[in-house]
């Protein structure tokens, strides 16, 4: 048996967990959110609206004519081609490679953006103009969980940081269909058909297991300006370019596991923050407590927060009972509860959706991102406490699973 950890190890813990892998990308994030909130609420709050959405030519090019368009339609196209490529290494070899591993995960998913989207509704009720934003509150943020994760060092059971990652996988296959069923309008068949037609290049570059990237890299970026312009959402076009890529070439080398290695540091360290800072930043100054206690926040917030733990947790809770998949190993039911909390983080993917469902209206689009913020700050906060006072450390004789 070890020894019982001394009282300046638990008190340094945190500090150090936040150099750890896990959660270096979350506290990047949290970082980022605090500085756009600053800029867009400081003297550097025109500066801060005019980089973004000022026009960068004179005329449109790409249909992309501002650094926010840029960002949210290419810059994440390359989030959602790393998403697609980490989805589908999964599906065929990884955690979810079989029927028996994805049963809990799909069913916890589902149930996790179903209820969310259900209190959304039931707060802003149907057939007006905020219905439409029934799918922020159904994504996971996978970076942000992970880092919130992160900070509690290896207190929290393998399990349930597999479970976590292994569901928001699944999250973000709802949030792309979601996106691509959902988010659609104004289709050109024209555009459509030839993009079809690159995705089939692509896939018969797979069968023939072209172990080379340029062509796919080519490729995807003609299926991207095709898609941008056919009425479907570009970053739709990264997951699917990322489906096409050969698990394995000619020489049995791993291509989708090499090219998400190379581009995830890229996604989650440069990409995602800087689509945070453009995104993130608020104005107060016009938003008063009424503004803040609307429908359109509240329903959201509450879609994160109260939706998400019920979903998930009422979905483990009775795939167990009804024996059709065991809870995650060595945790008891508080730790699955925080983790179900935590699930509630929906800071990328909810902002992303937010920016969708309200084109046009820049205030509809404010009161999105604080419920956004709200929701996602209250369930980071609830969910590590609960799984702080829960869990114990290896080296804690309490702990019924130290070695």
């Amino acid at each position: 048996m070890t020894n019982r950890p001394t009282p300046l190890r638990v008190v340094f813990a945190p500090v150090r967990a936040l150099f750890d892998s896990d959660a270096s990308a979350g506290i990047l994030l949290i970082l980022v959110a605090a500085a756009a909130m600053f800029a867009a609420n400081s003297p550097l709050h025109d500066e801060y609206h005019a980089l973004f959405h000022d026009a960068l030519f004179s005329a449109a090019i790409f249909k992309l004519n501002t650094l926010h368009l840029w960002i949210n339609d290419g810059l994440m196209a390359v989030f959602f081609f790393v998403v697609g490529l980490e989805v589908k290494r999964e599906w065929i070899e990884g955690q979810l490679s079989s029927p028996s591993q994805r049963r809990l995960p799909v069913l916890a998913a589902a149930a996790g953006m179903a209820i969310p989207a259900l209190i959304y509704v039931s707060i802003v009720g149907i057939g007006n103009p905020l219905t439409g934003g029934w799918a922020i509150p159904a994504a996971t943020d996978i970076a942000f969980a992970m880092g919130v994760l992160g900070l509690l060092g290896n207190r929290v059971p393998a399990s349930l940081r597999l479970f976590l990652l292994t569901v928001a996988i699944v999250d973000d296959i709802g949030a792309v269909l979601v996106i691509a069923v959902f988010y659609t309008s104004g289709l050109k068949v024209a555009y459509l058909v030839a993009a079809a037609v690159v995705v089939g290049l692509m896939y018969a570059l797979n069968r023939m297991k072209v172990s080379r990237y340029s062509p796919f890299i080519l490729l995807a970026l003609v299926l991207w300006f095709l898609v941008l312009n056919s009425g479907v959402h570009a970053t739709i076009a990264g997951v699917v370019a990322a489906l096409t890529i050969p698990m394995r070439g000619k020489d049995d080398e791993t291509m989708v596991e090499r090219m998400e290695h190379s581009l995830a540091p890229w996604s989650a360290y440069l990409i995602v923050p800087v689509f945070g800072f453009a995104n993130a930043g608020v104005d107060f100054s016009t938003m008063g407590l009424d503004g803040l206690l609307a429908p359109l926040p509240l329903a959201i917030a509450a879609g994160l927060f109260l939706g998400k733990q019920v979903g998930i947790f009422a979905a483990i809770w009775i795939a167990e009972k009804l024996r059709f998949a065991p809870r995650p190993d060595q945790a008891n039911w508080p730790e699955i509860w925080g983790v179900s909390i935590l699930c509630g983080i929906g800071f990328t993917m909810s902002l992303f959706i937010g920016e969708l469902a309200f084109p046009g209206s820049r205030e509809l689009i404010d009161e999105a991102k604080i419920g956004t913020l709200l929701g996602s700050l209250v369930s980071a906060l609830v969910g590590f406490a609960i799984l702080r006072l829960t869990t114990t450390h290896p080296d804690d004789p309490r702990n019924p699973y130290r070695e």
